[in-house]
């Protein structure tokens, strides 16, 4: 069975040390032999630029898209993700697909143009914000809790026309429901939770999540202990009642995961690292239909791309 995960980190902590390569297990949640190991289809990789980087501009962005070409995409069985011929070619080779995202759009410093390079790099899914607010909209820790400028308005208008998916995971409430009224294509949450069963600000509250399946986007289920149950102590059967709890609002369609590995300072307890999906896949079969855990662990996610990636 293939896994798609929706979001990891491992870039960043490949730009923050140069030492560190792509199998070094010592370092890394995601490497390329536990990938491979674990039968991924598609692993999402973020541009993160780090809140203690000060002035990030289009450099940082680059210096990242250079690693994922030099430390990634080098390695012979990794195809990069830009349309949907490749997701295709990735599933009938046994190809492991990487698809380059971004995660805030800050270092863009409003530059509307930068989008269309970012596009011709390979850029397909784009989270507006991190926890905070910035020249775009507002983040789930943003104090002023405001909504979308003008700038952040057409930003969403030009990643709907160029193909570029919008990632809604970070976003206040108030941004999201703006959000929901001007966009026009389907959107993700790329790495987040139910807050009805953890209440943290980062996860979705029950009308978000029913929003999502309302326009056929797609919920990637986080790692993240506290957003799994508020503590340091979480297990993949904590995991199961928010998997539970999206299919009982209809949502077993529009459900993956997105786990946030090598961006988290605590793992769960037995999802530790890409290696243990094929845990949670053993787990998921006890209690699920196999095509539905197929739609769990790749198969939605594989769907909402090969609808929503641009033709070539």
């Amino acid at each position: 069975m293939k896994i798609i995960d929706a979001h990891c980190d491992v870039l960043m902590k490949m730009y923050e040390n140069e030492n560190i390569h792509f199998d070094h297990h010592l370092f890394l949640d995601v490497t390329k032999s536990r990938l491979l190991k674990s039968n991924t289809l598609m692993q999402c990789f973020a541009i993160y630029i780090s809140e203690q980087i000060n002035n990030p501009n289009i450099d940082h962005i680059l210096q990242y898209v250079y690693i994922f070409h030099d430390k990634v995409l080098k390695h012979n069985n990794f195809i990069h993700i830009k349309n949907k011929s490749d997701l295709k070619y990735a599933l009938t080779k046994n190809k492991t697909g990487a698809m380059l995202t971004l995660e805030g759009v800050d270092a863009l410093g409003g530059n509307l143009t930068y989008l269309r390079i970012l596009y011709e790099l390979g850029v397909r899914c784009i989270g507006i914000t991190w926890n905070y607010g910035n020249w775009a909209a507002d983040g789930v820790l943003e104090p002023r809790g405001s909504s979308f400028s003008l700038k952040g308005k057409k930003l969403v208008e030009i990643c709907n026309d160029l193909g570029i998916v919008l990632d809604v995971s970070h976003l206040n409430e108030k941004s999201f429901w703006d959000f929901t009224s001007f966009t026009n294509k389907p959107f993700i949450a790329s790495h987040s939770n139910v807050f009805d069963l953890c209440n943290h600000v980062r996860n979705l509250k029950k009308n978000q999540i029913t929003e999502i399946i309302k326009i056929n986007g797609r919920i990637g289920l986080c790692f993240y202990p506290r957003f799994v149950n508020n503590s340091e102590d979480a297990y993949i059967s904590d995991l199961l009642k928010h998997i539970e709890y999206v299919c009982e609002l209809g949502g077993e369609h529009h459900l993956g995961f997105g786990s946030d590995f090598d961006g988290i300072d605590q793992c769960m307890n037995d999802l530790r690292h890409t290696g243990d999906y094929i845990t949670l896949k053993e787990t998921l079969l006890k209690y699920y239909p196999e095509n539905i855990v197929e739609g769990f662990m790749y198969k939605n996610w594989f769907d909402f791309f090969e609808e929503n990636l641009p033709n070539n």
